[in-house]
């Protein structure tokens, strides 16, 4: 067996593998994210409260960043089960959105150079674009097909 046998060989299996398992793989570790952060809320660990009490700071952080965690926590659960991902998928969008509102509200923060340089925060927040595009291909071909009823 020559060395471009083995490999065509290894990419075939490779592509196979993904193809079977990788939008559960998607799903799972989308999960983890919003189950782990949300739960870093919960308990009062978590790295972002101070940008997320400083975001919303119309809302009292004490009740607000738990029930942030809890609602990401749910939203974690939702991806974990296909039938679950039709009601998840506004709520989760809706909240990956939010997201977006410090690089307005507190634009000193998210940029080193405003626009164009973003802080670490700012990194931290602009990776949302790749969580929500997971979440749109997940919500579009990893979920129970919902009927459209006529």
């Amino acid at each position: 067996m020559n060395r471009n046998t083995t490999l065509s060989t290894f990419f075939i299996a490779y592509h196979q593998t993904l193809d079977k398992h990788g939008m559960v793989m998607l799903r799972v570790s989308l999960a983890i994210v919003f189950i782990w952060f949300g739960g870093l809320k919960i308990v009062g660990l978590s790295p972002a409260q101070e940008l997320v009490e400083q975001t919303v700071f119309w809302f009292p952080p004490q009740y607000f960043v738990p029930f942030l965690g809890f609602w990401e926590v749910a939203m974690g659960i939702g991806l974990l089960f296909k039938r679950l991902i039709p009601y998840t998928v506004i709520p989760l969008l809706f909240h990956l959105a939010c997201t977006f509102l410090p690089l307005v509200i507190l634009p000193d923060v998210c940029f080193d150079t405003v626009p164009y340089q973003p802080s670490l925060v700012g990194q931290y927040i602009l990776k949302n674009f790749v969580l929500i595009a997971a979440v749109l291909y997940v919500s579009a071909k990893g979920s129970v097909k919902m009927q459209v009823v006529r």
